[in-house]
């Protein structure tokens, strides 16, 4: 492995860049989920967390961005909050219960971003860039981990179906490269931050892996195998 970070090296930009575009592209898989909700007309079986997590994040993000004057930061997240608040707007549309799926939760989310960004100002200034950073951090490990909070359900009833697949599949790619990335900057910071953040996504796809399928349509895929 140590192999690998010395050859990367001279190629350190390269790697950021890789990251960044994955990164926003990582963004554009709420249209996949978008064009579901479209296609069913309801967000039966889709959650508004992501979304409504990745306005938050992208605040509290574009935030540290200003903090550390960095631009790449600032361009990324400006994207993210402005391509969440599209599909939130989509699945507001279609959302049968617009309070509870909707509202209340995006207004807690509001709430907390408030408190947090609040915390930045306060905060003395020598201080702020790394507690500031902390806070966030731990915030989007929350977020990224979210769907574990229900793994004892998803192991009794064999059925991963709460955790999306897409979604899943490009964080756990996301975060690998930024690993990388902090791998190769030696900065124990992003190390930390994406290698927790990248095991987490992996857990995510093993139960998906051992449980993609709810029990009923395993059911129905044995029954159909035994008739032919």
């Amino acid at each position: 492995m140590s192999y690998i970070i010395d050859a990367l090296e001279p190629y350190t930009d390269v790697v950021a860049q890789v990251a960044s575009i994955v990164t926003i592209a990582h963004m554009f898989t709420g249209v996949l989920l978008c064009r579901d909700i479209y296609n069913k007309k309801s967000t039966q079986g889709t959650p508004a967390m992501p979304f409504i997590g990745g306005i938050a994040m992208g605040a509290m993000v574009l935030k540290h961005g200003l903090i550390l004057n960095d631009t790449a930061m600032l361009q990324v997240n400006t994207v993210g909050i402005i391509l969440n608040l599209a599909y939130i707007g989509v699945y507001y549309h279609y959302s049968k219960d617009k309070y509870n799926e909707v509202l209340r939760p995006l207004g807690i989310a509001v709430a907390i971003v408030s408190v947090v960004i609040g915390y930045a100002h306060v905060e003395s200034a020598d201080k702020v860039e790394f507690r500031y950073g902390m806070v966030v951090t731990i915030l989007m490990l929350m977020l990224l981990g979210a769907p574990l909070l229900d793994v004892r359900n998803i192991i009794e009833k064999k059925d991963a179906s709460s955790i999306i697949f897409s979604l899943t599949v490009m964080a756990a790619l996301v975060t690998f490269l930024w690993l990388l990335y902090g791998l190769v900057i030696k900065n124990a910071f992003i190390i930390f931050q994406n290698g927790v953040g990248f095991t987490l996504c992996s857990i995510q796809l093993f139960l998906l892996f051992l449980y993609g399928k709810p029990a009923g349509q395993k059911k129905r895929a044995k029954r159909l195998a035994k008739k032919e």
